[in-house]
């Protein structure tokens, strides 16, 4: 098998920061952080907030899922597994859905939940290897390898015209102090391809609250290039490459089932003797056909040095900067029988320490991009380059704050506590009614 040559000092998914110092700022807190004040006083919601943990470790259980059934609220669990759930006070029945990938689903009565300080324990769902029926490969390595070689035949073999919504998160701690969306379209060439896909902006906003930056001006650079790279089928060499896959571990963990197929779940984690920061984490492989559905993994990040320089571009000078939590996530979803990419979530975390002050800071940087449509991409047309995103974009510089109300809806809030998940189908009306207007003027209408 042959992997692309790459390294590290140009692997997209090492994703710029800057921290930068703030030059004249307006100290005000931006309108759409008192628009969303605003809103939550004429819409009361009762929040409920809490932690989901592994059973048996303790472990938090990172971008797990919180859902009320037969609604469309949801939300996601942090790095450390802390979760808020926002629920509007005139839904005062229901059950909340908790899950994550590999493990049983718990649903727990709204009625039960407390205000705060709530400990959610998730049991590993799993089945002996001895139980499957299906032959199991000689080796964890070996499937990895095979998987990876099947992409031809088990994902999209077309273009594909996709849209998607992206998000990014920056946090003070557990403040939130910038916000960004964007809607965006992907050319997506198909899996059994080197070439890459081509990212079109459509719609972006932003909003900032400066008061909590603590004089820092945090940029992300590579924009919904930064997820959509952790589409591994479509790039492995960003995580096994030529190289490197034999300094990798891999072994197999008890199987699960998801929608009643079989999963083979598979660790990997780099040897001993490796010292260059590579990956560890979970990949879910299709027992019978050999598909990664998902994978859940993170950098190293023990040797803080190295870290550091592999994502911090710029900093304060009397501050030093390190990583403490990079992590990421993608999911395939399948449809007619092949297999894309439809999610992807990545986390990075980081520990300033100022020489002159007695505390550091922490913030936290998420962003994740879902899929809300699809098409095939019949004509294979591409956005011409001056209208497509370059990798090295950074989305707050593009984002034109709040200027279209007409897509962005009547309030025009960021709500940051809501799943992306949950922000789909809203996004799907919003661009049905734009692009029909659009159409309607190209006609003269």
């Amino acid at each position: 098998m042959k992997f692309k040559k790459n390294s590290f000092g140009k692997n997209p998914l090492l994703a710029a920061v800057s921290f930068l110092l703030f030059l004249g700022v307006p100290t005000s807190v931006s309108a759409a952080f008192l628009y969303q004040e605003i809103q939550e006083q004429e819409n009361p919601f009762n929040l409920y907030q809490g932690k989901i943990i592994d059973s048996e470790t303790n472990n938090p259980l990172v971008f797990a899922t919180l859902s009320i059934e037969n609604t469309n609220i949801s939300t996601v669990s942090n790095t450390e597994g802390y979760f808020s759930l926002k629920v509007p006070k005139d839904i005062e029945e229901g059950q909340v859905s908790v899950s994550f990938l590999g493990y049983e689903t718990k649903t727990i009565p709204l009625s039960q939940l407390k205000e705060n300080k709530n400990e959610i324990a998730l049991v590993v769902s799993f089945m002996e290897l001895s139980e499957v029926k299906l032959a199991v490969p000689k080796d964890a390595k070996s499937l990895v390898r095979e998987t990876l070689l099947r992409k031809g035949e088990n994902y999209f073999d077309d273009p594909t015209l996709m849209t998607a919504f992206y998000r990014e998160t920056i946090k003070k701690r557990r403040k939130n102090v910038s916000l960004s969306e964007a809607v965006v379209n992907i050319y997506k060439s198909p899996y059994n391809t080197d070439r890459r896909d081509a990212l079109q902006l459509y719609k972006a906003r932003k909003s900032t609250d400066y008061d909590k930056l603590d004089t820092l001006a945090i940029k992300l650079q590579g924009g919904p290039f930064n997820t959509l790279f952790v589409d591994m089928i479509k790039y492995p060499q960003y995580i096994f490459t030529e190289e490197t896959f034999d300094d990798y571990n891999f072994s197999f963990e008890n199987s699960t089932k998801v929608d009643d197929r079989l999963i083979f779940v598979i660790n990997f984690k780099q040897k001993e003797s490796i010292l260059d920061p590579l990956y560890q984490g979970k990949l879910y492989i299709d027992a019978d056909k050999k598909i990664l559905t998902s994978a859940i993994y993170s950098l190293n990040i023990t040797d803080r040095e190295k870290a550091s320089k592999m994502f911090v571009r710029k900093k304060p000078v009397h501050a030093n900067v390190w990583p403490t939590d990079i992590a990421y996530r993608v999911d395939y979803r399948e449809k007619n029988g092949k297999w894309y990419y439809g999610y992807s979530n990545v986390l990075l975390e980081f520990k300033i320490n100022w020489d002159d002050r007695l505390f550091n800071s922490v913030y936290s940087m998420t962003c994740e991009m879902a899929i809300t449509d699809w098409e095939k991409n019949i004509t294979g047309e591409s956005p011409k380059f001056k209208d497509r995103i370059k990798s090295s974009m950074i989305l707050e510089d593009e984002a034109i704050g709040f200027s279209d109300p007409d897509f962005w809806g009547e309030y025009n809030i960021i709500e940051p506590e809501k799943s992306i998940e949950s922000a789909i189908k809203k996004i799907q009306r919003q661009l049905k009614r734009s692009k029909s207007k659009e159409d309607s003027s190209s006609l003269g209408m």
